[in-house]
């Protein structure tokens, strides 16, 4: 099969295209027939060889998300599989390995596998794509609407209220801007470029905002009004987002996911305190135990029922992945982007 490896960590001139054996699928398992592989910032800092939570080391193949046809399935695992659209993280199933279902096991697996023509996942951890959905937009849905229903889920956006939305034009951003219009809030897009404002204010953005002018944040306290917005989603960091905590609200929520700019936004605990603003960083993200199928079910459910978007903005062939790798580097890149082996 083909596949795409990062020879070691560096910048994207590491992916590397080749040819690999075909994948076996072991006991619990399933053999994924990729249609699209989902390409993220988590994908990016990976291959960099930033610090994190994973534990991977070079040569691997990346990617953490994929949706295809069951090929073929491993002992223990019903043959009816076979042929079924599905969404999954890649990843070895942990079975009687002492941490409970094959399905618990997969929420620790790495984030690698998914640049691949074929790719195995835990077949406990398998997401039926439903009728409705194609598999490119489940696959734009693998990651991004996980966390989209989580961070929803966790904001508790109420009718009449005003939400920050920044970066707008993503991936994950797309869906949240769909969230909060949907909840009956105000919703306030902020990103850089025109494509990305233009999509956001498709997806249901009330208004829209350059954050890379100098006056951006004026611009937002002036339609908030006063007192500011009840929430700010942050996905941006840095500098970025260390500004938009000044457009909360006394009494807001903040909520911090995201890094792209140079790093998580840091927050000062007295100063949260002091303006009564509740700040909550990625880890601290509520997550109950089976939250990793059942969000991304409840996004793909959403997509079915036409109440959710994922906007593939671009797609490359799989041996491209380093041209995707550039893309989402330089910020030149609207909606999801996803590999097509």
């Amino acid at each position: 099969m083909q596949t795409v490896q990062a020879a070691r960590f560096g910048g994207p001139e590491v992916l590397e295209a080749g040819e690999a054996p075909d994948p076996v699928a072991g006991e619990g398992e399933v053999v994924i027939e990729v249609a699209a592989a989902d390409v993220i910032m988590l994908d990016v800092l990976v291959r960099r060889g930033a610090p994190g939570p994973w534990a991977v080391e070079p040569p691997y193949v990346p990617g953490t998300g994929v949706a295809g046809r069951v090929a073929s399935v491993g002992t223990g695992v019903d043959a009816g599989w076979i042929g079924r659209g599905v969404a999954a993280k890649p990843g070895r199933a942990a079975v009687n390995a002492g941490s409970g279902s094959v399905a618990e096991a997969a929420e620790g697996t790495s984030p690698t596998g998914g640049y691949a023509q074929l790719a195995v996942a835990p077949a406990d951890a398998l997401l039926e794509v439903p009728e409705g959905v194609a598999l490119r937009e489940a696959a734009a849905l693998v990651n991004d609407g996980m966390t989209a229903m989580q961070i929803s889920q966790a904001a508790r956006i109420g009718d009449g209220e005003k939400v920050l939305v920044m970066p707008a034009g993503g991936g994950l951003g797309s869906l949240l801007v769909q969230r909060a219009a949907a909840a009956g809030a105000t919703v306030i897009a902020a990103a850089k470029g025109r494509r990305k404002l233009d999509l956001a204010r498709e997806l249901g953005a009330d208004h829209a905002f350059d954050y890379s002018e100098s006056d951006w944040l004026e611009r937002v306290r002036q339609v908030a009004g006063d007192g500011g917005v009840d929430v700010v989603l942050d996905g941006v960091g840095g500098e970025i987002g260390r500004a938009s905590f000044d457009a909360a609200a006394r009494g807001g929520r903040f909520f911090a996911f995201g890094a792209p700019s140079g790093g998580f936004t840091r927050i000062d605990p007295q100063e949260s305190r002091d303006r009564g603003v509740s700040v909550v960083g990625l880890m601290e993200l509520p997550m109950e135990p089976g939250d990793q199928k059942r969000l991304p079910e409840a996004a793909l459910a959403e997509a079915a029922a036409g109440r959710l978007k994922p906007t593939v903005g671009q797609s490359y062939p799989l041996k491209q992945a380093s041209d995707a790798h550039s893309a989402i580097e330089g910020r030149a890149v609207v909606g999801k982007t996803l590999l097509l082996p």
